[in-house]
């Protein structure tokens, strides 16, 4: 089987798993300022309230990838059936993915080589256990571990609402930061004894259907001292159509092999 640069690999899947959809509240009218006195149990219920609700979803994404001061562009259609498939394909078919609740698979023509596997690679890589559940919550903006009022402590940090375990984990610590319009502002996590870290940050939103989805994303990597930086701009999004998700790996590719 072909081996691939792990940095490769780690950059498609980030890109795979962090494409980020979310959604902010319709319930709050804030002055731009978070407000202190909102108990924790309400600033809880009114986030997953923004959850989006919509059957398949397609977009255009912008992806900038940048590592050791070098960045390319590319633009892909991304297509999603809630609960079901995430789908991403680039011009010409040259790089295309598909993530199902059983599976994780791309392919790749310019060097005629493929992966078809499950989520392990990717929880070794994050160093916790992630499934498709745990992909989509990410995706549409909502908390990747869950997040209720019995388990986290919320405290007021840079104008956001922050969120932590009451106890944080030992594999890695996680944070929450919800702005004042209740969206979901940043994901964080940290995991000291690999010197990992992981931030999202949701920067702008747009409105789509009466529901609020981001546009521009900014993703920050960092292993040691090698950092990553994916950004992402979503593009003439629509919703509920009928969508196909096509994913056939070409005869004659070589396997790519993940250390």
């Amino acid at each position: 089987m072909k081996k691939t640069p792990n940095k490769i690999i780690t950059g498609l899947l980030l890109v795979l798993l962090i494409t980020c959809f979310g959604c902010k509240t319709k319930h709050v009218v804030t002055d731009g300022n978070v407000n202190p006195d909102l108990s924790e149990k309400y600033v809880i219920k009114e986030h997953l309230k923004t959850a989006p609700s919509f059957k398949t979803l397609q977009a255009k994404v912008r992806i900038s990838y940048t590592e050791d001061n070098s960045t390319q562009s590319h633009t892909v259609t991304f297509r999603m059936l809630k609960d079901g498939i995430i789908w991403l394909t680039a011009p010409l078919n040259i790089v295309r993915a598909k993530i199902t609740p059983e599976s994780v698979g791309f392919y790749n023509k310019l060097d005629n080589t493929y992966f078809e596997g499950d989520f392990s690679y990717i929880s070794d890589m994050l160093g916790t256990d992630v499934n498709f559940e745990k992909v989509q919550n990410l995706l549409l903006g909502q908390p990747l571990f869950g997040l209720d009022n019995e388990t986290h402590k919320m405290s007021i940090h840079n104008n956001n609402y922050m969120f932590q375990p009451n106890e944080q984990s030992s594999l890695f610590e996680l944070f929450y930061l919800i702005n004042a319009t209740l969206n979901m502002e940043s994901q964080q996590l940290a995991q000291a004894s690999t010197q990992r870290f992981l931030q999202i940050d949701y920067l702008e939103y747009q409105t789509i259907e009466k529901q609020t989805f981001p546009k521009n994303i900014k993703v920050i990597s960092l292993e040691g001292d090698q950092e990553t930086i994916i950004e992402l701009e979503f593009k003439s999004i629509s919703l509920n159509q009928d969508l196909r998700y096509p994913f056939k790996i070409p005869k004659g590719y070589d396997e790519i092999e993940l250390d």
